[in-house]
């Protein structure tokens, strides 16, 4: 079964403020995350991406690599909230169960304006 797809597609649903949709499609009864910045169970951090995307209601979301270990997905994107923002490298790991997302966990890094890093984020 190919986890990669629906993890993407998620995340693009998010990205594009079509959070509860993504959620109805793709998230499983029981879920939590691991954000530290919302309570761990689903509506929280639902609600969190829905003012997220409407404070941002620009988001772009890029993928850039996608891995699959038996459960597991991860998926390392570069997420741009407007035009004059710095880019955000995120990843997130997913657990799925069956076909849906069971647990999220997500890590983001703001591109700093001057880096000595000649490869970049991404």
């Amino acid at each position: 079964m190919n986890r990669k797809d629906p993890a993407k597609k998620f995340l693009r649903l998010c990205a594009t403020g079509k959070v509860r949709e993504a959620y109805e499609r793709f998230v499983a009864p029981g879920f939590k995350h691991h954000n530290p910045w919302f309570k761990g169970d689903a509506d929280s951090l639902r609600e969190g991406m829905e003012q997220a995307a409407a404070k941002f209601p620009h988001t772009t979301i890029e993928f850039q690599r996608a891995f699959e270990d038996g459960n597991l997905v991860a998926v390392h994107s570069k997420v741009q909230h407007g035009a004059k923002l710095r880019p955000v490298s995120v990843v997130h790991i997913f657990r799925f169960k069956g076909g849906r997302i069971a647990e999220l966990w997500d890590i983001a890094v703001q591109e700093p304006e001057d880096s000595p890093n000649q490869h970049g984020l991404f």
